[in-house]
C-alpha cells in the first residue's frame, strides 16, 4: 500500500510520514525543501526498508498541484495526507498580504485540488483514505490570526460536508480532518510567533491521527485541551469567544522582525 504525504519535510507532515512507513507502507513524500525530503527517505527507508518517492512542488501553485497528480496517477496511492500548510501571524492590515494570498493558496486551494482529484480516483475503487489536516482553530475565528483561523475553517468544514455525501452514498471511501491545538513544530518560527502554551510533539499528534483516521473517525482532535476548545466553540457566545482566542494570540511571543514562522494550531 502506498501512502501520499504533503509537507513531508517538517512538522506533523514529516511525523505522519515516519508513522505509515513505521506500518510497512510505501511512500510517496512532497514537499518545497529538496534536501530535507532526501533526509527523510534515506531515514525511512534504512529504518523500515520501504519503498520511497520523492516530489519537490510548491503547492501553492496551481499548476504544481495539477503536476503532482499527474505524475502519482499512474500509481494506486491508498492513503493522502494533505498536510502542506502554514500561517501569517499580526493583526490584519499589518500583515503581508503577498504571504495571506500564498497560506490561501497552500492551506485551501491546494487542499481542495488534491482532495477533489484523489477523491475520485477512490470513489471508481469504492476505497482510499484521505486525512486533511486542519486545526482546532477551524472550530473558531482567531484575532491576530484572522487568515490562518479562517483557512483552517475552511479545511474544516469542507471535510465534514463532504464525509456526509460519501456516507450518504454508502461510499467505503474515507475521508476526515486533523484538528490538533498547539504542536511543537518549527510552525511558529514561519508565523513569527509562539505559543503561550505548550502543546504535544509533532510524533504523538501523527501517531494519534492514523490510528484515529484507521478507525473511521471523521474529526480527529488529540489531548483534552483541545477537545474542549473544539466543544467550547460551539457553545460560547460568540463574543466571548473572540474574546478569549484574541487574548491568547496576543500572548504570543514574536520571535523577531524578518523572522516567518507557521505553527499549526
Amino acid at each position: 500500500m502506498i501512502a501520499l504525504v504533503t509537507g513531508a519535510s517538517s512538522g506533523i507532515g514529516r511525523a505522519m510520514a515516519i508513522g505509515f512507513a513505521k506500518r510497512g507502507f510505501n511512500l510517496i513524500i512532497v514537499a518545497r525543501r529538496r534536501q530535507r525530503l532526501i533526509e527523510l527517505k534515506k531515514e525511512v527507508q534504512e529504518q523500515y526498508g520501504v519503498k520511497v518517492r520523492m516530489f519537490c512542488h510548491d503547492l501553492s501553485k496551481t499548476e504544481e498541484c495539477m503536476k503532482l497528480y499527474d505524475e502519482v496517477s499512474r500509481v494506486k496511492v491508498d492513503i493522502v495526507v494533505n498536510s502542506a500548510g502554514f500561517g501569517v501571524f499580526g493583526p490584519f492590515d499589518e500583515t503581508s498580504l503577498e504571504d495571506e494570498l500564498k497560506m490561501i493558496d497552500v492551506n485551501i486551494k491546494a487542499v481542495h485540488i488534491l482532495t477533489k482529484l484523489f477523491l475520485r480516483d477512490f470513489k471508481k475503487r469504492d476505497k482510499g483514505f484521505i486525512l486533511n489536516v486542519a486545526s482546532v482553530a477551524g472550530f473558531m475565528a482567531g484575532p491576530e490570526f484572522s487568515s490562518y483561523y479562517a483557512s483552517k475553517n475552511y479545511v474544516l468544514q469542507l471535510t465534514k460536508a463532504i464525509h456526509e455525501e460519501l456516507r450518504h452514498e454508502k461510499s467505503n471511501v474515507y475521508l476526515g480532518a486533523f484538528c490538533p491545538g498547539p504542536v511543537r513544530t518549527e510552525f511558529n518560527e514561519i508565523a513569527g510567533a509562539e505559543f503561550a502554551i505548550t502543546g504535544i510533539t509533532d510524533v504523538e499528534a501523527a501517531e494519534y491521527a492514523i490510528e484515529k483516521m484507521f478507525d473511521g473517525q471523521m474529526i480527529i482532535v488529540p489531548t483534552v485541551a483541545a477537545k474542549f476548545l473544539a466543544a467550547a466553540a460551539k457553545v460560547v457566545p460568540t463574543d466571548i469567544m473572540l474574546a478569549a482566542t484574541g487574548a491568547v494570540q496576543r500572548s504570543r511571543k514574536a520571535i523577531g522582525e524578518g523572522d516567518r514562522n507557521v505553527v499549526k494550531f
